[in-house]
């Protein structure tokens, strides 16, 4: 059976921060693509307060295998104290691209 490839979610400070992550996950063989969609409008609550941020959501491709070694790299790297991290596994997709995903961090 082949790894499952998983979307992973999340939200970075500020473009400089999402784009250090970026690199470093792909560079490091632990994501195969990271998309940066800047000026996400994030509400939640924090330390007893609602707070409204901009925020960049990055969007993480990679397999269930190499989901362990992502999770502890962005965590070292991540400016937040709680960063966002939400691995959803991907149902259906184009063979051939999900077949490069595995490809990229295997």
């Amino acid at each position: 059976m082949s790894d499952p490839v998983l979307i992973c979610y999340c939200t970075c400070p500020d473009a400089a921060s999402a784009q250090k992550l970026a690199d470093a996950l792909v560079g490091d063989g632990l994501a195969a693509c990271v998309n940066r969609l800047p000026g996400v409008s994030s509400t939640y609550r924090w330390q007893g307060k609602v707070v409204t941020e901009s925020e960049v959501l990055l969007l993480i491709k990679t397999t269930e295998s190499r989901f362990a070694a992502l999770k502890q790299r962005l965590l070292a790297l991540h400016p937040y104290e709680v960063p966002e991290l939400i691995a959803v596994p991907v149902a259906q997709g184009h063979a051939a691209y999900l077949d490069w995903v595995r490809a990229s961090v295997g």
